[in-house]
């Protein structure tokens, strides 16, 4: 740990270069003076620690933290907590580091100068509540889908090199018959090419069947929870049990942060982007933002598109105006992004009511 000055400054700036075992912090104040630097534990007597010496150097304007979505999620909770404001900061840009090197003392310095200059000036999620249970529960399904998925491709793998006489029985079959006939092998040690491949295949199945148990049961937990947390979320045309936990997870628990629908859209990457030169006057696709909450707008629009009468009708009526379909389908992402973050915001102020 460095030594601080030990002079009062008013609205003290703090910024955090945050990691798995230890954080850095650097204050500055309202003119940019490097006040100190502290290096603390990952640990609540480490966060209490920074707290006490954030405020021994003067009063405290608001601490400027990286990764509050990973290594800096448990000293954000803490801090807000506290009832500290916190701003979430990205790492320095590459022109930066250029010039000014790469250490974790002059990162949490940047950041500190990002929050006081306004160029950081976003809360980060809040990380508690139902917002947090659904993303834990959610990314849990998705790693058990993604490793489903690798399990059916390598059985498939394995059948099309397999000896003749097994790929005769099984090449025809469907992936949820494959599935059923080779997790019912009762094989001995593999001594051949073929109980080789008979082995391979009973273990990817069986493998197969309890991430399908697995991710049966998080559904349901997921379908509870989004019921119980969002149910005019749930009830909108479109939106599934799956869909809301997305899009719940990118809002947070604490939505009222976002400045605006607006925001919320550019946050999913559903607000179109100027591409306009010259005579030229057009936007393009946004190709940034959560790309999952953007796949499951994507999910809402076409479900709407098939079984919604008044989508359709929107449909025909742009075509007819002279814009291709897809150019249609940007459009009405951006609109479910106004519902959604409408729903979102009346949620949030339902709650407030209910706690006071």
């Amino acid at each position: 740990m460095i030594s601080t000055s030990h002079h009062k400054v008013s609205r003290i700036i703090i910024g955090v270069d945050t990691h798995k075992d230890e954080h850095v912090a650097v204050a500055v104040d309202g003119l940019g003076v490097r006040l100190g630097q502290r290096n603390l534990p990952t640990t609540t007597a480490g966060y209490v620690g920074l707290e006490h010496w954030a405020s021994s150097l003067g009063e405290i304007g608001a601490f400027g933290v990286e990764g509050t979505g990973s290594y800096g999620a448990g000293l954000s909770r803490f801090l807000r907590g506290q009832g500290h404001m916190v701003i979430e900061v990205n790492r320095p840009d590459r022109s930066t580091r250029r010039r000014l090197g790469k250490n974790d003392p002059t990162d949490a310095e940047m950041a500190a100068r990002a929050v006081l200059a306004g160029v950081a000036c976003d809360q980060p999620k809040s990380g508690v509540d139902e917002a947090e249970m659904i993303r834990m529960l959610k990314g849990t399904k998705d790693s058990a889908m993604k490793a489903r998925t690798q399990a059916v491709n390598q059985m498939k793998a394995v059948v099309v090199t397999a000896p003749v006489e097994l790929r005769a029985e099984l090449r025809h079959m469907n992936t949820s018959q494959l599935v059923a006939r080779c997790a019912r092998w009762n094989n001995g040690y593999p001594e051949t090419a073929k109980s080789a491949a008979r082995y391979a295949l009973r273990s990817l199945a069986r493998r197969h069947a309890q991430l399908s148990q697995e991710i049966e049961a998080i559904d349901a937990q997921l379908t509870r929870l989004t019921a119980k947390f969002a149910p005019e979320l749930i009830e909108s045309v479109g939106v599934g049990p799956d869909t809301a936990a997305a899009l719940l997870v990118t809002a947070g628990s604490n939505p009222e942060r976002l400045k605006s629908e607006a925001a919320f859209a550019a946050l999913c990457g559903v607000s179109p982007i100027p591409a306009s030169s010259g005579k030229t006057n057009r936007h393009r696709l946004n190709r940034g933002g959560d790309r999952q909450a953007n796949a499951a707008i994507h999910r809402v629009v076409i479900v709407r598109l098939r079984y919604d009468g008044r989508t359709r009708a929107y449909l025909q009526r742009r075509m007819e105006e002279g814009k291709t379909k897809t150019e249609v389908i940007r459009c009405l992402k951006r609109y479910v992004a106004r519902e959604v973050f409408g729903i979102l915001i009346d949620m949030c102020k339902l709650r407030t009511v209910q706690n006071a």
